[in-house]
């Protein structure tokens, strides 16, 4: 997937996370597993206690914990119908992508149409 490619949202979606889980590479977190729509994804919860979903490709697995491969930002965008993203990078049925306003955060692939 070519970067900053655009899109339109064609489903809304709100994001379920007000405190959003932020690691930074070299962390080590604690995985629970977790039933999830999402293939790809598993929960991971930081030394500081904080929680959410997080990539497998992200982390090392070590027994019932992981290493983070690179930094990694959970925060989800809500977003409406008609609004159109920038999107810079794809995961496992998710975009990461940015608004006119310039909030980024992870949006559902299917909430979203690529504009050519």
């Amino acid at each position: 997937m070519k970067r900053n490619k655009p899109c339109r949202v064609i489903a809304d979606y709100e994001s379920p996370f007000s405190d959003p889980l932020k690691l930074h590479k070299g962390d080590i977190v604690q995985i629970e597993e977790k039933e999830s729509e999402w293939t790809g994804w598993i929960w991971c919860i930081s030394k500081e206690g904080k929680q959410g979903w997080t990539p497998y490709n992200y982390l090392e697995i070590q027994g019932k914990n992981a290493k983070l491969l690179q930094d990694y930002d959970a925060t989800e965008l809500t977003v409406a119908v008609g609004e159109k993203l920038i999107i810079e990078k794809e995961e496992s049925g998710w975009f990461w992508a940015s608004n006119k306003e310039g909030k980024k955060g992870w949006v559902p692939l299917k909430n979203v149409k690529l504009l050519e």
